[in-house]
Order: C-alpha cells, then structure tokens, then sequence
C-alpha cells in the first residue's frame, strides 16, 4: 500500500500561498531565504521516496510555469521526471511536464492509487484538494515545514471551514534556518 504525504511550507500564522515567489502575491517567495542545502535535501529525499506528485490545477500550473523547463539539480530533475497527477474539474487528459489530469472522483482515483503497491504519493500545496483527501481519509502524513514570518494574510492550511482532523505528533526538528519541520500522523 502506498503512503500519501502532504508536505507544505507554512508560515507562523498558517499561510501557505505562495511561499515560492510565483507571483500569486505580494509578499510571495518569503520560504525562499530558509531553503538552503538542508532544507533542499529534505525535499529531494522526499521527492525520490515518492512515485507520484500530486496536486490540485492551481498549484500544477504555478509550478509548471516557473520549473517546467528547469532541469538543474538533482531536486529539480526529479521534479520534472516524477510523474504528476492533477485534480481538476476544467483540464483533461495528458498534461506538459510529465502530467496527467484526475478528473471525476479525485477521492476514489487517489483511494484505487494508494491500494497499490509502491512508492509513496507526494502532495504539494493545494489546499483544496488537501480537504477532499482530508475527507475521505486519505492522508497518512503530515510535513509541515512552520517558517519564522508572520505574513497577515493569504491561504490558509487549514482554513477555518475545513474538515477537523485529531493528528499525532510523530517527528519535529528545528533545521538550521530556524524553520521547524513538523511531521504529523493522523490518531488512531
């Protein structure tokens, strides 16, 4: 059976949107400074335990647009060879960057998914589609990396409608940046 991780960089005050700098705000690419080599074999371990990226539409195309063509590095080689799923009700069919639309029952194709055997499935972002698999279930883990900035404002990981989860601490270590990298399991 395969793991679903969802890993998210957030800020103190539980903001998630564009950590990057994509140009979805303002105050965008504020993790940027705390990505150092620590932080960045963190996420290529990740990435490498992983069989499949997946994402909402929103995410994929931000993503897509700012590393679709960038291949330097062992992170961002991963990133384009990984195959990537996208939860979307407006695309179909076969995507650029190595992409495949989910559309229909997200929750059933990512339950089919996880039966299998094999690597693990790693989310990024999406906060929506992170509330459908909270829903149904489907979350195994939780990395949440808490990043020293208040920003104010923005989306949420979770947002104050969203579905209530009771979580178990299974790992925290404080990175040299100051980001704290928090692993959540949900209680039994």
């Amino acid at each position: 059976m395969r793991t679903l991780s969802v890993s998210t960089l957030v800020s103190l005050d539980g903001i998630i949107q564009d950590p990057g700098g994509f140009g979805e705000t303002e105050h965008g690419g504020w993790a940027n400074p705390y990505f150092n080599a620590e932080a960045q074999a963190d996420a290529l371990r990740h990435m490498q335990e992983a069989d499949y990226f997946l994402t909402g539409r929103v995410t994929y195309e931000w993503l897509h647009q700012a590393w679709g063509d960038v291949k330097e590095g062992p992170y961002m080689q991963r990133m384009s060879e990984i195959p990537k799923l996208v939860a979307s009700s407006t695309l179909s069919g076969s995507l650029a960057w190595n992409a495949t639309v989910i559309g229909g029952d997200v929750a059933a194709a990512v339950a089919e998914l996880r039966r299998q055997s094999g690597g693990g499935i790693e989310v990024y972002g999406s906060p929506t589609l992170v509330q459908t698999l909270m829903r149904h279930g489907l979350v195994d883990e939780y990395r949440v990396a808490v990043h020293p900035v208040v920003l104010g404002h923005g989306t949420r990981l979770f947002p104050p409608d969203g579905v209530a989860a009771t979580l178990q601490l299974a790992g925290a270590r404080t990175l040299d940046s100051g980001v704290v990298a928090l692993t959540y399991h949900p209680a039994p």
